[in-house]
């Protein structure tokens, strides 16, 4: 991934669009004066430079090192002016945040009657769009201006306000209790992963059932029943119950597709909806489903209505081709997948500003896999190296763990023997120092150190041995999890019966007609 440059100024002018850039100078050429021509050959100069050097700048002659810091906050500043001027008109909350501008200027200039009005007309599309805060803010500055602007209404109008401001503040607190729950329960699975006991099954199950337990669901708007059914994904992902992470993740995505204009609303919520749903299908190996909600969310995106930016681009492709990825490990097709890898690869670079290593190296696990399924163990091992030779990922231990158990079995398939005892003493190290060494990692570890000491003759009995152990530990919650990273009964069964472990997995894959 290319280096994330620390100057906000140059990653912000790298980031303009050719329109951006166009309209900018359009834009700075009315403010050109004998003063500020500086700024815009500030722009240009960070415009054609590949990296951020001051040297440079200065260099150039025409700014002197201590103009550099206000010329650099005040060109920052009109850069944010010219985009914000030239932003699209269907987006509804630059609307309603531009009429409450106008709204706040006829207040100020006494004009009490036609700042209502407009705050009346707002509230409404505020209320239309589920824009609570907005809506509940105008409420306020109604009441307000309702004080100074005395009719013979008053009364009236006076209640009137009381019970929307009441109502909206009832519904933004339970909106904010919600995300908040939320949040908390996304920081503990960032802390410290999924439950590994009945203990933290119950300290989470109490968590949130103790957050939730006086909240009526039969009275949740939009926004509250999004942060509901987000909260308890969050739980069921924590505890590993894939059939409530399918059951919620399924309502938040039909939440949206009955609600159409919420889509081009909340776009970013829409698109991660779509992503841990299609999450539950995969674990939950749901193969028909997975393919018509990818299928209809491709198609979502292309839709011309849908909103288009820098942000959202780097998503759509986050979700959709680590999906598209899935789909081919679900279905055991990793030689029809590999047209995928310089897509990704290129996509990457193309998206690199907006997207964290974390997700990276979860490309790269993906591809390694795929690489292994199709027995290009030599592809798959550079790639796990990328992982396991990353300082930074500190927020995905389970993915390091899985990259290194992976790299042993694909050692062991290329024969390197010697590497590979070396590999088994560092992995074994590395999963202790996590306290991620449970029963599938010690097992994996403790076969793979004794396939030496049997007799060839002995080896299928042993993989037939290890594939019972397997079978049983899968039906363990706590152990579960690992068969989702790593298919080692899928690769283990590849072993005893002499098969690609891609005929095996398109074969169950088959047998499975979800």
């Amino acid at each position: 991934m290319a280096n994330h440059q620390k100057d906000f100024l140059f990653v912000l002018i790298k980031s303009l669009s050719k329109s951006e850039k166009r309209q900018f100078k359009i834009f700075a050429s009315r403010l050109e004066t004998s003063s500020n021509t500086k700024f815009i050959e500030l722009f240009n100069i960070l415009d054609k430079s590949e990296v951020y050097d001051e040297k440079l700048i200065l260099k150039s002659g025409v700014i002197q090192k201590v103009q550099l810091s206000n010329l650099k906050s005040y060109l920052y500043k009109q850069i944010l002016v010219s985009i914000r001027l030239n932003i699209p008109s269907q987006n509804i909350r630059y609307q309603l945040r531009e009429q409450m501008d106008f709204a706040v200027i006829l207040y100020n200039k006494g004009l009490y009657k036609q700042s209502l009005k407009i705050l009346d007309k707002t509230k409404q599309q505020a209320l239309e769009n589920d824009e609570k805060y907005m809506a509940y803010e105008i409420v306020e500055f109604e009441k307000l201006i309702e004080s100074q602007y005395i009719t013979r209404s008053i009364q009236g109008r006076a209640d009137e306000l009381v019970v929307q401001a009441k109502e909206l503040n009832y519904r933004n607190t339970i909106s904010s209790k919600l995300s908040n729950l939320s949040l908390q329960l996304y920081g503990i699975m960032l802390k410290t992963g999924y439950v590994k006991s009945d203990a933290e099954y119950k300290y989470i199950d109490d968590y949130f059932n103790r957050h939730i337990s006086k909240l009526d669901e039969s009275k949740f708007g939009f926004r509250e029943k999004y942060w509901f059914y987000n909260a308890n994904l969050w739980r069921s992902f924590l505890v590993q119950d894939f059939l409530a992470s399918y059951k919620f993740a399924y309502k938040w995505v039909q939440l949206f597709y009955d609600n159409p204009n919420m889509i081009y609303l909340n776009p970013v919520f829409f698109l991660k909806g779509n992503h841990y749903f299609l999450e539950s299908l995969y674990m939950l190996k749901y193969k028909s489903n997975f393919k018509k909600y990818l299928n209809l969310l491709e198609e979502t995106i292309a839709d011309p209505k849908f909103p288009s930016n820098d942000n959202l681009a780097s998503l759509s492709f986050l979700y959709v081709y680590n999906n598209k990825l899935n789909l081919h490990i679900l279905e055991g097709t990793f030689a029809e997948s590999e047209y995928l890898i310089p897509e990704i690869l290129n996509k990457l670079k193309l998206h690199s500003e907006h997207l964290d290593e974390h997700h990276e190296m979860l490309f790269f696990y993906k591809i390694a896999s795929i690489y292994f399924g199709n027995e290009k163990y030599n592809e798959c091992i550079n790639y796990l190296d990328k992982i396991i030779n990353n300082k930074n990922l500190t927020m995905r231990e389970d993915l390091m763990c899985f990259a290194r158990l992976l790299s042993l079995i694909a050692h062991y398939e290329l024969g390197k023997d010697y590497y590979l005892e070396n590999h088994l003493k560092s992995t074994y190290k590395f999963l202790l120092k996590m306290n991620d060494l449970h029963e599938v990692q010690k097992e994996i570890i403790k076969f793979l150190r004794n396939l030496n000491n049997f007799y060839p003759a002995d080896i299928k009995k042993e993989f037939k041995k290890m594939h019972a152990r397997f079978v049983e530990l899968e039906k363990n919650t706590y152990e579960k999890r690992a068969f989702l990273y790593l298919d080692i009964i899928s690769w283990l069964e590849s072993k005893i019966e002499n098969r690609k472990i891609a005929d095996i997995i398109k074969e169950k894959a088959k047998l499975n007609n979800r």
